[in-house]
C-alpha cells in the first residue's frame, strides 16, 4: 500500500468529471487500498477517487470511530433524497482547517457496485449521508466550498493558494538542502 497525493483546492484537477468505472481487478483492489490507506492517514472520513487525481467513480467512507467499517461505493447513484435537509459543519481533505455549514438532504438512497463488481443499494442519513454526498460531489468536479457564499469561497481560495505556495517554497528549500 502507498500513500497517495490529496489534490489541494484551488487546483483545477478537482473540478473533473470522474468517469465510471469498468474494469475490475488488481488495479482496482490496488487503488482501494492505497486511497483506505491515505484516508486514514490524513485522518478523514471520506475519500473519492478524484482527490488523488484519479477521475473515476469511486469513493470510501468510515465514519467509525474505531476506523474498521470502511464502505466502498462504485459508480454510486443517489435514487432519492429527502425533501427535509438538514445543516452539517463540513471539512475536506482537500480544503485542509476549513470547516463551514453546508446543506443537503437530511436522507438519501445509493446504489453503487461494491468491490467485487456486485451491485447494493444503501439507505444513508446523519453523519454517513453527508459524506457520501460530499465525496460524490467530488465525482462531479464540486467542492463543498462551492456551497458558500461568494466572498467566503474567495477567502478560502486565497487562503489555500497561499498555503500552497509557503509547502511548495519548503519543499523548494528542503531539496536544496537548506534549512529554513
Amino acid at each position: 500500500m502507498a500513500l497517495l497525493n490529496i489534490l489541494r483546492y484551488p487546483d483545477p484537477r478537482l473540478h473533473k468529471v470522474a468517469k465510471p468505472v469498468t474494469e475490475f481487478g488488481e488495479r482496482l483492489r490496488t487503488l482501494v487500498d492505497d486511497m483506505a490507506e491515505t484516508m486514514y492517514d490524513a485522518p478523514g472520513v471520506g475519500l473519492a477517487a478524484s482527490q488523488v487525481d484519479v477521475h473515476e467513480q469511486l469513493i470510501l467512507v468510515d465514519i467509525s470511530d474505531t476506523k474498521d467499517d470502511l464502505k466502498v461505493f462504485i459508480n454510486p447513484e443517489i435514487t432519492w433524497s429527502s425533501d427535509e435537509k438538514q445543516v452539517y459543519d463540513e471539512g475536506c481533505l482537500s480544503v485542509p482547517g476549513i470547516y463551514d455549514g453546508v446543506e443537503r438532504p437530511s436522507r438519501v438512497k445509493v446504489r453503487a457496485l461494491g468491490l467485487d463488481g456486485k451491485p447494493f443499494e444503501l439507505e444513508a442519513d446523519g453523519l454517513l449521508g453527508v459524506c457520501i454526498q460530499h465525496e460524490m460531489d467530488h465525482l462531479l468536479g464540486k467542492v463543498f466550498v462551492e456551497y458558500l457564499s461568494p466572498l467566503k469561497r474567495n477567502r478560502i481560495k486565497a487562503k489555500m493558494v497561499k498555503e500552497v505556495r509557503g509547502l511548495e517554497r519548503d519543499a523548494a528549500l528542503k531539496a536544496a538542502g537548506r534549512r529554513y
